[in-house]
């Protein structure tokens, strides 16, 4: 390779090197003084520009004048990484997976290509391994847990046009989702379909969906699944997707509670491994009426005609207004509220005649009600927050406004009412573009099944990627304490002062991807950005100043200092840009944590893409240190 070729090669890998440098380097690596690089020499050259002198540094610090790191000198390096609790079997046990040199392996001595390679593997990186697997306690009702939940699963594109499909659905099981959404409405030939109805998205089969859950819900994670059913069709086709549901999940699908009787509370994803919950509205069971037994006998037939005069009254009321009654559960205080959010999900969803709508709410099929055991769908007034009774099999259904209002205006009875029952919130319909809103306001508010548009890549899909990256990317996250118990009294909104100081010193990026492949001197002028999500007062974001011209081995030194009052809920966002002083930053990658699951000290961050990919060996390099109060 000419030095004009070298060149080149440095502007493929996102890097601008200064031309005297650059020449003076191809010097030095040109043995042979022909003025081209071949073989070793090539591989001189790279070795020398893969050097990493802030690693070579922290290595020099510890291992002393012989250069190489004992034993009992990487005890010493970890202790002061924060792993208070390691020993000298675990150093050793890095030497012998890490050092490349067998002989400094069988004296148990780390060289420094060794200790870059552990300081790149995965323990070196800043997501604890510990938390990588199942480690929390998974015995607790559902109620306790964040659950990964899809809104309008079916669909890959926006939901006025795109297409549906089941292979949408694959995905999101690959993804850990564990509450999947089912748009159900009246098909051809007596099937029933799924997809966005009046609008021009495709329909797939119901029963294909159910297939597709059969054999793919369980592939990554063995905790429960939900199918939230949006039903929209008629009694005979509703018995024909109960049919389905029975026929092709089989023992999968809970038909009766675990253990027979009325819950008290929910069960536990332990108990429920392996098994299919249905979300959905149940039958209205109407009891007789009957005189009460305290009164004298004249006086029980006197109020036993008065019932029977007020039940003909019901009945003649209920065959003038026909199918304009909606079909209720909640007591009458509560039916003009839902009245009103009946109309505006459909004006939100674009649906049109709201009659028709109301008209299918009217019945429920019996053999599909049967089938809702834990997760019977109802609705949830402001008013009845304070003084609500525990009905742990119920879930309530918010969109993203009300559920916003709630947090923020009652907060902490919010929560309560959450600790025993399951709450889902869903994008409002007006998000023509599926695009999604943030979610953590409502973990914030101890809502379970936050529900987000999985095909829609942003901020908020990182979001929920991150909470979701731990407890082996289950599905299911156990909700901090102070959101489990019904006695609480955390509020998002007044969380109580500062108890924790998170310091980020960014230090460098290494191999960070080209965005315009398509010009060859285009490179990144990279900033670092890091993003704190959690309660209100919690929020904040700051980030580096730009490298010009160096996306290859870009180098910062820049100490970054976050407060945080509830740092349980907290999520953090590494973000990498590229500087435009003229429009908006062209983001390059990130990563997404919880805050309790950062490794403190010199940690390596593996980043992804914008849908999610990994963008390997694209990394930054940090130094993270926490103090609690």
């Amino acid at each position: 390779m000419s030095f004009k070729e070298i060149k080149h090669l440095l502007q493929m890998v996102n890097v601008t090197m200064d031309d005297m440098y650059a020449q003076q380097l191809f010097e030095e690596c040109d043995s042979s003084k022909n003025e081209r690089l071949e073989d070793a020499e090539i591989e001189e050259f790279l070795r020398r520009l893969l050097k990493r002198p802030e690693l070579e540094e922290i290595f020099y610090r510890y291992s002393g004048e012989d250069r190489v790191l004992s034993a009992a000198e990487l005890l010493e390096f970890l202790r002061d990484q924060g792993e208070e609790e390691a020993t000298m079997a675990q150093a050793q046990h890095l030497i012998h997976t890490y050092e490349l040199n067998e002989k400094a392996k069988q004296h148990d001595l780390m060289m420094l290509d060794g200790f870059m390679m552990y300081l790149l593997s995965p323990e070196g990186a800043v997501l604890d391994p510990a938390h990588k697997d199942v480690y929390q306690d998974m015995n607790q009702p559902l109620s306790h847990y964040f659950i990964s939940s899809s809104h309008n699963t079916y669909l890959t594109q926006s939901q006025i046009g795109g297409a549906s499909s089941t292979e949408a659905y694959i995905r999101a099981f690959a993804q850990g989702c564990r509450c999947v959404e089912l748009d159900c409405w009246e098909g051809p030939d007596g099937e029933p379909v799924v997809y966005h109805g009046h609008t021009f998205t495709s329909k797939i089969l119901f029963r294909d969906v159910i297939q597709v859950v059969r054999d793919h819900a369980f592939s990554l994670s063995p905790y429960p699944v939900i199918l939230s059913l949006e039903n929209h069709c008629g009694l005979q086709q509703q018995s024909t997707m109960a049919h389905y549901l029975r026929t092709i999940l089989g023992n999968m699908l809970v038909t009766e509670t675990l253990d027979g009787k009325i819950p008290k509370e929910l069960p536990s994803p332990e108990q429920l491994k392996g098994k299919v919950l249905i979300k959905g509205k149940k039958q209205i069971v109407h009891q007789k009426e009957e005189p009460r037994s305290d009164l004298p006998e004249k006086d029980k037939e006197d109020e036993l005609k008065l019932l029977n005069i007020t039940k003909r009254r019901k009945s003649s009321t209920q065959k003038l207004e026909g199918s304009f009654l909606p079909y209720v559960e909640e007591k009458k205080e509560g039916k003009e509220e839902q009245d009103k959010e009946s109309e505006e999900e459909e004006r939100e969803a674009g649906s049109g005649d709201c009659r028709k709508q109301t008209k299918t709410n009217l019945q429920i099929s019996s053999g599909l009600s049967d089938l809702v055991i834990y997760c019977r769908a109802s609705h949830l007034n402001a008013p009845n927050l304070p003084g609500i009774q525990a009905q742990p099999c119920q879930v309530t259904s918010l969109n993203e406004r009300k559920a916003r209002k709630f947090v923020k205006e009652a907060g902490n009875n919010f929560i309560r009412c959450n600790t025993y029952q399951l709450c889902r919130v869903y994008p409002l319909g007006l998000r023509m573009t599926s695009a999604n809103y943030n979610p953590q306001e409502m973990w914030n508010g101890g809502c379970q099944l936050v529900a987000l548009n999985f095909q829609t890549p942003g901020y908020e899909m990182d979001l929920n990627n991150g909470r979701f990256l731990v407890n082996g990317k289950c599905g299911y996250v156990l909700k901090p304490d102070f959101l489990r118990h019904g006695d609480t009294t955390f509020d998002p909104e007044h969380p109580g002062p500062p108890q924790t100081t998170l310091i980020i010193k960014v230090l460098t990026a290494q191999q960070l991807p080209k965005l315009n492949r398509e010009k060859p001197t285009s490179i990144v002028d990279p900033l670092v950005r890091v993003e704190i999500y959690g309660v209100p007062r919690d929020c904040a974001q700051k980030e580096t100043d730009y490298v010009l011209n160096n996306g290859f081995n870009p180098y910062w030194g820049q100490t970054l200092k976050f407060t945080l009052g509830a740092p349980e809920l907290a999520l953090v966002r590494f973000v990498v840009e590229d500087y435009d002083a003229t429009s908006f930053n062209d983001f390059v990658g990130q990563f997404t944590l919880p805050l309790y699951s950062l490794k403190q000290g010199y940690r390596h961050i593996h980043l992804f893409s914008k849908d999610g990919a990994s963008l390997s060996p694209a990394t930054l390099f940090v130094h993270i240190q926490i103090k609690n109060q």
